[in-house]
């Protein structure tokens, strides 16, 4: 018996979620006595994952894993359970995440829990809690299956330090060719991705325009922040939409989320209430988004990022 945890990479390098995953497997694998073993693809270095606790990491290095079809990753850690005899398999509910879970639980017959906080409240009944209702609250979802799949909500359970020697064995099942093609793929260099971001700097229809988002960019760069914005901005073509954030774009769960000029429509709570702190900038002082900060200024962003800015560059020529 073991616990699976899937470690998700990119460019060979493990993204934090990942590490959270790894981090929360060891846990659990402690508290059912047992090992934890990691599956992840193209990885050479996965001292990382042996950092975090993982006593076994199966890579794969297949060229049908390079496709974009999440069927293969489905069966190729569907095949990784059965090899290992896993009885939970754990992957975090991020975008990928939250499409490969259910697929892998239907090739396991596994019940499967998503956006779960926390280790598990019992062990026999298995039960586990979770976000529900767009994470204005939580439940607690029993699951009977023999082989159990868990979602693990982002930054809801940290990365610790739990080092062993983690072997490295080459993982490469039979896996049919993917029936979805890749005809062009555009990645960001150089930036901070929403997705692996501790800080995120939202902006919305409040900043009046594309060509105003220069201040925001300088906020995020001297921060180490992603970028971001509401739904309408991304409309209207003043940012990219995958830097779209809320219900109907990207989830942020992020340490710090800064809205500036976002009124705070009920979809964008609902894609951002799981940061643990969230700061509004806003000139209107009945803006929604006030009832669910934890900071909030009433004041012109145009005047209030750039004297930020400079305050926080002089803070860190101070302390370097």
């Amino acid at each position: 018996m073991s616990i699976l945890v899937f470690a998700e990479s990119s460019d060979g390098k493990f993204k934090k979620s990942a590490l959270e995953v790894v981090s929360y497997g060891k846990k659990l694998a402690e508290q059912l006595q047992t090992n934890l073993v990691a599956i992840t693809a193209f990885a050479t270095d996965v001292a990382p994952l042996g950092q975090c606790g993982a006593d076994k990491v199966l890579v794969g290095s297949s060229d049908v894993l390079k496709t974009s079809d999440g069927s293969i990753y489905a069966h190729f850690i569907a095949e990784a359970a059965k090899a290992e005899n896993a009885q939970v398999v754990v992957i975090d509910s991020g975008a990928n995440g939250a499409f490969l879970a259910p697929m892998v639980a239907v090739q396991l017959e596994a019940g499967y829990a998503s956006n779960v906080v926390a280790l598990p409240q019992s062990l026999s009944p298995f039960v586990v809690k979770r976000k529900a209702f767009s994470n204005k609250a939580f439940n607690y979802t029993e699951i009977s299956s023999a082989v159990k799949v868990i979602g693990l909500a982002k930054n809801s359970f940290g990365i610790f330090d739990q080092p062993v020697a983690a072997s490295l064995v080459a993982f490469n099942p039979a896996l049919e060719a993917g029936k979805v093609s890749r005809i062009a793929l555009e990645t960001a260099t150089g930036k901070v991705t929403i997705a692996d971001a501790d800080i995120v700097v939202s902006g919305g229809r409040g900043l009046k325009g594309g060509e105003n988002w220069k201040m925001m960019e300088d906020l995020a760069e001297v921060l180490g922040a992603a970028t971001a914005c509401s739904r309408p901005v991304a409309d209207l073509d003043w940012r990219p939409h995958h830097e779209h954030v809320g219900q109907t774009g990207k989830q942020v769960a992020s340490n710090l989320y800064i809205a500036v000029g976002i009124s705070g429509a009920i979809q964008h709570l609902a894609g951002v209430n799981s940061s643990k702190v969230k700061v509004v900038i806003n000139t209107d002082p009945e803006a929604p988004f006030f009832k669910a900060a934890d900071y909030g200024m009433v004041a012109d962003a145009f005047e209030v990022i750039p004297q930020l800015v400079n305050r926080l560059k002089a803070f860190k020529a101070e302390n370097h």
